[in-house]
């Protein structure tokens, strides 16, 4: 790794830091050598090459050999990379099935999806010296019983000199670049640093210092720890982890420094604003803006516009060619944590449709990893959470956000579709409230009556209390970060808080959400989103906000009538755009005569589009609003 490094130009302070040690008198090895000789173990999945020999070295005195290479030769043997391939070859066993590069557990676990579905299945699995969470839950949540099997552990190497220098150079700042290969590492550099005295040094210096994490099980630990994680390479592998880290250094090293500093500062909590007041704010941070006579803008601020100023949820997504394409050479969360795709994609959908602003594409969830979330958007599935709350006891798990550091793609995304877009069109932020960030963490996925969610509100009001102030206080320190980076708005949206009914909301939500609105930074528009029960709008404007959107549900002026003294987004029903032309039209004039011209009117669906629309009835939506609302 040195000479890497060095080839590349950067000096480098390479240390030693863990060694395989195999467990002695492994007789969990033993018995599991029995167990496949029995058949109870339906798969084997095989993480490493040192795993697979020292597992046949484990138990060679206590089992026939010859009859272990048959029966492993009987069973589906899932290899992770080259290496446990290669081990099998030496046994005279082809593995089933090869994970293909970058080999990592999700791929592992698509590599099943597609290749060997494991529902009701025995899966022997040959740990990578530590347990991997991840790939059990990834397993179990496909309904596998998962067999674990610990061959070796780490311990620290043999001389632990090199190892304590590069701790005392990362503590006293003197490195510019920390990267870390495996999970392992990371906890032999912070237990070492505990024994020098260094570890609070170590930890604040690291604030300073850009952690390149080789891949997301490394990165996963970095943020178990409560540590940064700047930078994961294309593929997980070294010489793609010192190429591109120290390619991109300059620039990771000037954000982390300078651009990021103010939204990783505590944030003391402000008087919050009255209505005057921050309409004053709205209309003194964006003067003489590019963007500040836009029309969005000046809607957000009730003032009277020449159109009707109209953007669409989910205005770039599935429904768009364009946006298919794109994710046909990626995952969504790899594409989320793009930058410079998640600006294009919104960028291209800005032009195509024509709309008066602009959402950066990101996800609700990205933001409960660094959390202590195990997230995964599982194929078909949607989004799973692998790890939920479920007990009161569970919510420590919860790890409070205290810098933005591990979500840097996102808020790159806003300067990114920011510096790309026309000066004129204002760029949009947004976050997920605490009810429906809080609803995903519990329900580990989707929900029709969350009787998870409503358990632990109910039954544990203390418990229910810390996990939304956790929520509220990340969500604050997201969007505030947002806003520094360039958005001129931002939206909250809690899509799955119409489940509740107004008593409920205002005991068990509202305090929260007003939490996050009174402590957002000044000047943005704030657009606040509750979807599902019109009878919550009268709470939800209480609970803050410049803008109220609405959903299909109620009528506009019926809605408007309650939110009394906000502006008012919304809400044609998406499904209208399913329709004929003809009938779109009637839709979207039936929506702008009940806004009847008043100030303060923001043209949206009452919730994002949905894949199967027409691009070209997304496009004419925009010009018919334009056009009908022209004054």
């Amino acid at each position: 790794m040195q000479r890497m490094i060095e080839k590349q130009g950067a000096a480098a302070h390479v240390s030693p830091s863990m060694r395989e040690a195999p467990i002695e008198g492994n007789r969990d090895a033993i018995e599991f050598a029995h167990r496949v000789l029995a058949g109870e173990v339906d798969a084997l999945v095989l993480l490493t090459g040192v795993g697979v020999r020292l597992f046949m070295q484990a138990v060679s005195r206590h089992v026939d050999r010859q009859r272990l290479i048959d029966a492993l030769s009987d069973i589906p043997t899932i290899a992770r990379g080259p290496k446990p391939v290669a081990a099998l070859r030496e046994l005279g066993v082809k593995a089933t099935l090869r994970v293909p590069e970058p080999n990592t557990w999700r791929e592992l676990l698509s590599t099943l999806d597609r290749e060997m579905p494991v529902a009701n299945m025995k899966i022997g699995l040959q740990e990578y010296g530590t347990t991997n969470p991840s790939l059990i839950a990834g397993l179990e949540a496909r309904g596998a019983t998962v067999d674990p099997l610990r061959i070796y552990s780490w311990t620290l190497p043999d001389d632990v000199r090199p190892l304590e220098e590069n701790v005392t150079r990362l503590a006293r700042g003197e490195a510019d670049v920390l990267m870390i290969t495996s999970a392992q590492q990371i906890e032999h550099l912070l237990q070492t640093a505990e024994r020098m005295g260094e570890a609070d040094a170590l930890r604040a210096a690291l604030g300073e210092t850009v952690v390149a994490s080789i891949g997301p099980t490394t990165s996963e630990r970095l943020r178990a720890l409560d540590l940064p994680v700047d930078f994961e390479p294309s593929h997980p592998k070294m010489g793609n982890l010192v190429v591109e880290a120290l390619r991109d250094a300059p620039a990771l090293i000037a954000r982390k420094r300078a651009v990021l500093s103010p939204t990783l500062r505590a944030r003391a909590a402000p008087r919050p604003a009255t209505t005057g007041e921050r309409s004053q704010e709205l209309i003194d941070a964006t003067a003489g803006q590019p963007w500040h006579d836009s029309a969005f803008l000046k809607a957000c601020r009730q003032e009277p516009t020449d159109f009707t100023p109209v953007w669409l949820m989910r205005q770039a997504g599935r429904y768009m060619p364009e946006y298919r394409a794109v994710r046909a050479k990626t995952s969504f969360l790899d594409l989320c944590r793009n930058p410079q795709l998640c600006s294009e994609v919104m960028c291209t959908a800005v032009e195509f449709l024509g709309v008066d602003a602009a959402i950066i594409f990101s996800d609700l969830l990205p933001i409960l990893e660094p959390m202590g979330l195990d997230l995964e958007f599982a194929p078909g599935d949607g989004p799973v959470i692998h790890n939920p709350v479920r007990e009161s006891t569970d919510v420590d798990r919860v790890v409070d956000l205290t810098s933005v550091e591990s979500l840097h793609y996102v808020i790159e995304t806003v300067r990114q579709t920011r510096a790309d877009l026309p000066d004129s069109i204002p760029l949009i932020g947004f976050a997920g409230a605490p009810f429906t960030l809080a609803s995903y963490t519990i329900e580990g996925g989707g929900s029709r009556n969350y009787l998870h969610t409503k358990t632990l509100m109910y039954r544990d009001e203390g418990a229910w209390r810390t996990l939304m102030e956790r929520l509220a206080d990340a969500v604050t320190l997201y969007l505030n970060a947002q806003i520094d980076a360039g958005a001129q708005a931002v939206q909250l949206f809690d899509s799955w808080v119409g489940c509740l009914c107004p008593a409920d909301y205002c005991r068990y939500v509202q305090p929260y959400v007003k939490r996050i609105i009174d402590n957002l930074s000044p000047g943005a528009a704030v657009i606040h989103f509750g979807a599902g029960n019109p009878e919550l709008l009268g709470p939800i404007a209480e609970a803050g906000g410049d803008v109220i959107g609405v959903d299909w549900r109620t009528d506009l002026d019926h809605a408007w009538s309650r939110v009394g003294g906000r502006a008012v987004q919304g809400n044609l029903d998406p499904a209208s755009l399913l329709g004929s032309l003809h009938t779109l039209k009637a839709g979207a004039q039936r929506v702008l005569d009940q806004a009847a011209g008043r100030p303060g009117h923001i043209f949206n669906l009452g919730h994002g589009i949905v894949p199967p629309t027409p691009p070209e009835h997304a496009k004419a939506l925009v010009e018919m609003v334009h056009e009908l609302s022209a004054r």
